[in-house]
């Protein structure tokens, strides 16, 4: 039997052939690849706090948790963003960021409460982290981005326009309305005792937002522009004269 040499065994082109894959798995990153790396890590980072925040509280989360959430060495959260408190001021301004994408100053303010109202339907976490703020304790408070005090600018002048009766507060309004908006994602489980549906439903975004848009424009002194049907869980389904004002007259 011909004894084969080295060259037709298949040695010969297999052993370069992983030396250069040992190679290429070996070599340093380029800079690109590391600006992917580094971008991908920070995404994972804010993703991973958003979840953790919006369901501890600032207080409560702990940056380890954070970490293995996102599947990273919890080291990279100092070296992206300095601190715990630092990754809560970089969500902060992603919010704003996002709410930038919608929330036009000069829409109606029906339609920009119906606006947050989808968006806070959509992802809840954003209004939870909101509520976790103010139930922290002030001593523990976590950073924040936006300034001390709200701006009423954008309400008073809806008031000189019309959209809100003269005698209502703008800051109660809009107080009042982050109250209706924020309700869904604060009360899940009273939304599905009082409408019947689950507040990530299709069917209660619509229900709710229209009936959010119907009663900010009541708040201008006017009735809605169309008169739609009654809601079929009306109190007044069941006993229409309810509260008619013949009620009281015996039915004349």
């Amino acid at each position: 039997m011909r004894q084969r040499t080295g060259g037709d065994t298949g040695m010969g082109t297999g052993a370069p052939a992983a030396t250069e894959r040992r190679a290429r798995r070996d070599r340093a990153p380029s800079g690109n690849e590391r600006e992917r790396d580094a971008e991908r890590s920070r995404r994972q980072l804010l993703a991973a706090a958003l979840d953790e925040f919006s369901a501890k509280g600032f207080a409560g989360t702990r940056v380890a948790d954070i970490a293995a959430r996102a599947g990273v060495n919890k080291q990279l959260i100092n070296y992206y963003f300095n601190s715990k408190e630092g990754l809560y001021r970089e969500l902060q301004r992603t919010w704003l960021q996002r709410e930038a994408t919608f929330a036009d100053p000069d829409l109606p303010l029906d339609e920009l409460a119906a606006r947050y109202l989808l968006d806070a339907l959509r992802d809840p976490r954003p209004a939870r982290l909101l509520l976790w703020r103010g139930l922290s304790d002030p001593a523990e408070a976590p950073p924040d981005v936006t300034g001390d005090s709200a701006d009423l600018t954008s309400m008073r002048n809806r008031r000189s326009r019309g959209e809100l009766a003269d005698d209502l507060d703008p800051a109660a309004v809009l107080l009042a309305v982050m109250g209706m908006v924020a309700a869904p994602a604060a009360l899940p489980d009273m939304v599905r005792k009082i409408f019947g549906l689950d507040p990530s439903s299709p069917e209660f975004a619509a229900r709710y937002g229209e009936q959010l848009r119907r009663i900010i424009r009541h708040l201008g002194g006017c009735g809605p522009a169309t008169a739609g049907p009654p809601d079929r869980d009306s109190p007044d389904r069941d006993s229409p004269d309810r509260d008619s004002p013949d009620r009281d007259r015996g039915g004349t």
